[in-house]
Order: C-alpha cells, then structure tokens, then sequence
C-alpha cells in the first residue's frame, strides 16, 4: 500500500459549541486545526479539508477544501466519500482521516492503520482504545467510493454499520486521551490543561 493521503474532518456544524468552525479556535499558541494539520500532514503524501460553507475562512492553511457532496449534513462519512473523491482524483488508493477538533491523536496513526488493516487482510482500519471505536479516526479505500455514496444516497449514516459491512481492522492505541475532542466550552478548558 502507498502513503496515503490525508483529509482532515471539519464538516460538521458544532451546535455543542454554539456553531462556527472548532478548528479554528485557539489553543495554546496556535487553532486547534493547526495541531491538527501539524500531526498528520508529516504521516501522509498530501493533505485537504473536508469543510462546508464558503472555503476561504481556511485561506490561511493553504489546504485544498473539499465540500461534501451528499446535502444536508450526512454526518462524517460524507466527508470520508468527499476525501476519497478528491483522492481518486489524485490517483491514490487510499486516505486516512482524522477529525478537526481532536488536538492530540497519536504521531504513529497511520502507520497503526496501515499495520492494521495489512494483519487482517481488511479494506477499512478505524482507530480504537480501550474505551471504544474512533471512527473519524480511519483508513479508507477509494476503491469503495461508488459503494458508500450508494449508502448515504439510501439513507445509511452510521460509520460503524458500513465499515462492519466492508470488513475492518481496529488498530488500538493504549490511551482514551489521545482522541479527546473539543466539543464544547468545557471541552476546550480541558485541552488547555492538556497542553
């Protein structure tokens, strides 16, 4: 399997926050989108957004931004069919996504993805701890595009029902923390102490 690409997850509407754009709040000295563009883009070939709405709030990062292209908010897998649209475009077979408001998962995730899916034979790897699946948090082919913009178009919004549908690895990392997302004013407090 080649590198893959990368497409960071920031598609959906924040209401837990109050709306707007998680990423783009500060933490530290930087937006959480920053620390998340700086731990994946050195773990892929090439990186993009997966973001609605008018794509020049995210001018400064210098990133393709890729539009769903199911309506109406379908939830994550939407950005995953956007990600591996774009992908396909690029001639890669594969993207690892990651979500835009999860300041600090593991500097190793794609090579555990990649590990993953190689030792059981599967197509799609999701990120796993002991306190469950992440599932904004995989490896995914572009060879299932068609098939997964067949299940949204019929209504399918659950990751987990169409991952477990294709075959798919866990790849498990030891800590819960390492997936902490910033969902709300408290959430963002707690990464702050994180730091």
């Amino acid at each position: 399997m080649t590198q893959p690409l990368g497409v960071i997850l920031a598609g959906g509407q924040a209401t837990r926050m109050g709306g707007g754009d998680k990423g783009l709040l500060p933490l530290g000295d930087c937006t959480i989108l920053q620390r998340v563009v700086d731990r994946l883009a050195p773990q892929v070939a090439g990186l993009a957004l997966n973001a609605n709405g008018d794509p020049s709030r995210f001018a400064a990062y210098e990133l393709p931004v890729i539009a769903d292209s199911i309506p109406g908010f379908a939830g994550p897998l939407s950005g995953v069919l956007a990600g591996l649209d774009w992908a396909a475009d690029q001639g890669a077979s594969h993207i690892v996504t990651a979500a835009a408001d999860t300041p600090f998962f593991p500097c190793d995730l794609v090579p555990q993805l990649m590990l993953a899916a190689e030792m059981k034979d599967a197509p799609i790897a999701l990120a796993a701890t002991p306190g469950g699946r992440h599932p904004t948090f995989g490896l995914w082919p572009t060879a299932l595009r068609d098939d997964l913009r067949a299940a949204l178009s019929d209504g399918l919004r659950k990751v987990i029902l169409w991952t477990d549908k294709h075959g798919c690895a866990m790849a498990d990392f030891p800590d819960d923390t390492a997936f902490f997302n910033v969902n709300t004013p408290d959430d963002l407090a707690k990464a702050k102490a994180m730091l």
